[in-house]
């Protein structure tokens, strides 16, 4: 961006997508500050973002929706951000949403000790990372927080990171083979039809002879990009014409793998197509708001955030241990950040100790503890400036994250 600012170019039109990911409150003031200086020096500026702080600050208002996945796709407002507050829309009723700070936190049951953490930038930290509760780690950007808690915690025994990272697999993978759901509805398939479950898999015994289950023909054009075109034998269906004649509850695996999960989660919840194995697993991909996705589309299709909460629901399952979270707000808009503190809530309820790293006041104000790094970036930061309840931090108002807190909540 600074970049940009210094060119002698105009009437540029720059795209920004989320550009407020891994930034602070006080990073994002800036970010706008410099977002203005662009458009004043005559260029046109697109921001994808979900952050009302930059919303606010927008000459004009486009808002998709009304839903997500095959819910979305229309556009239903476009004008100014006042008009956006009235319009009814999703993100106009949440745009002013502000979290409270807890009237009680959670007691811990024990502590992580973190010794001498000296990775990057960090100046010999010391500190105890309560355990059975909700904690946040915070701080501006490049104050530390990715260095303490990935450099001393993830890769201890019980400990699982979901970050968001692109997920192995191919293209043939999908969330119903990534999570294991896959398997009880394939066994459900072989049951009901009296024949074995191989048929019922696009990687396996039942694909298309003409794409290998992969529902699509790939053309390759040497130095051009290559090309993919739907497979005119079993038109994108991935299975063979014979296995499409199996069906479970008058639909067959084509139409099941391409129900969202939500809609799949009510078809094997009772009846002739109750699975119980699958309806639990469809269950926690709904509770990380997932429930949108259809459970046979590509993971190479998922953004992100939604990669990170696939990841998620793998691990809902998983007994007791500590769960490390990388901004898992990335990516959701207004509404949804409720429902991940209300899964957060669950999370730590069930037994797990939840460790977040993250810059959302909502997320903060919902903690049972935090942890603040700074007081700077880079070499200003590595040291932990504030430790304890986000009602302490807001009383406080020592530190930049303390400030900004404050000013959310309005206390």
């Amino acid at each position: 961006m600074i970049r940009h600012l210094g060119s002698a170019l105009t009437d540029v039109t720059y795209v920004f997508d989320e550009p407020s990911i891994g930034l602070h409150p006080h990073d994002v003031v800036r970010m706008n500050d410099l977002l203005r200086q662009l458009r004043d020096k005559g260029n046109t500026v697109l921001v994808v973002e979900h952050k009302p702080e930059m919303i606010t600050v927008a000459d004009h208002v486009v808002d998709l929706g009304p839903g997500a996945g095959s819910a979305g796709g229309q556009i239903v407002y476009e004008g100014t951000v006042d008009g956006l507050r009235t319009s009814g829309t999703l993100t106009g009723k949440h745009l002013d949403d502000r979290a409270t700070l807890k009237a009680s936190v959670r007691a811990p049951s024990g502590t992580l000790e973190i010794r001498g953490a000296s990775t990057h930038n960090l100046q010999d930290v010391d500190v105890d990372v309560p355990l059975g509760v909700l904690v946040v780690v915070t701080g501006v950007a490049g104050s530390g927080k990715s260095s303490l808690i990935t450099g001393s915690v993830v890769g201890r025994d019980g400990v699982v990171q979901v970050d968001q990272t692109a997920i192995r697999g191919s293209r043939r993978s999908n969330p119903a083979t990534y999570t294991g759901l896959l398997e009880p509805i394939r066994k459900a398939f072989a049951k009901a039809n009296g024949v074995k479950p191989a048929l019922f898999s696009a990687n396996s015994e039942g694909a298309c002879p003409t794409c290998n289950g992969a529902g699509v023909v790939y053309t390759d054009l040497g130095m051009m990009a290559g090309v993919a075109t739907v497979c005119e034998e079993c038109e994108g269906k991935r299975f063979q014409a014979s296995v499409l004649e199996y069906e479970l509850g008058g639909k067959d695996i084509s139409e099941v793998l391409a129900l969202s999960a939500a809609d799949a989660e009510g078809f094997f919840a009772a009846g002739e197509t109750r699975v119980p194995a699958a309806h639990t697993i469809l269950g926690r991909i709904t509770d990380v708001g997932l429930g949108y996705l259809t459970i046979g589309q590509p993971l190479t299709t998922l953004s992100g955030g939604e990669r990170q909460r696939l990841r998620l629901a793998t691990h809902l399952g998983d007994k007791g241990g500590v769960i490390v979270l990388d901004e898992p707000t990335t990516g959701l808009h207004l509404a949804d950040v409720e429902q991940l503190l209300g899964l957060l809530d669950r999370i730590v309820d069930s037994g797990k100790s939840v460790i977040v790293i993250e810059h959302h006041q909502a997320v903060m104000a919902h903690a049972d503890w935090i942890i603040d790094l700074g007081p700077g970036a880079g070499h200003d930061g590595g040291r932990v400036v504030f430790e304890g309840t986000p009602a302490d931090l807001v009383a406080a108002r020592s530190t930049l994250t303390g400030q900004h807190l404050a000013d959310y909540v309005g206390a």
